[in-house]
């Protein structure tokens, strides 16, 4: 296979800082066993986010629909909506995991207290909006780092440059 030698691949991607959320959630709405493990819904009540490239309110009304597999992972996928300080409407999508040995992500489940060093959980958000000042969020990557605490999820979000 013939490569370019003007590629750098030794060097990885950079993760640039864009924002963190501080999602403020509700009491968890237990729906119980399906197929493909225990369905947990938690509605995000608001919340704020700062960073170097967004601030604003992150807006009440969206929810994480959370599947904990068998294997104790929890499969999470959230949608919410944020408002800019500039008051441009995004809507966010997203999709990860977070897992930890059973002892610890039973104290999560019961929205204790964890250290964030003692489980993982990441997710990868995705965003839509219609400001074209915005627009570089609807066409790059991101990544982001959760914290769980007992009122709410901490959310920091990276851009893959």
């Amino acid at each position: 296979m013939a490569t370019d030698s003007s590629l750098h691949l030794d060097a990885p991607p950079r993760l640039e800082p864009v924002t963190t959320l501080a999602v403020h959630v509700d009491t968890p709405l237990e729906i119980g066993e399906l197929v493909n493990g225990r369905r947990r819904i938690i509605p995000i009540l608001g919340g704020s986010f700062d960073g170097p490239r967004l601030a604003g309110e992150v807006l009440p009304g969206g929810a994480d629909w959370q599947s904990i597999r068998a294997d104790g992972c929890a499969e999470v996928l959230a949608r919410y909506t944020l408002r800019t300080a500039q008051g441009s409407l995004i809507e966010v999508e997203n999709r990860g995991v977070r897992h930890a040995p059973e002892p610890i992500m039973q104290q999560l489940i019961k929205g204790e207290h964890v250290p964030p060093d003692q489980y993982y959980f990441r997710t990868v958000p995705t965003f839509q909006t219609a400001d074209p000042a915005l627009a570089w969020l609807t066409r790059d990557l991101f990544v982001a780092r959760g914290v769980r605490e007992p009122e709410r999820v901490l959310i920091q979000v990276f851009r893959v440059g």
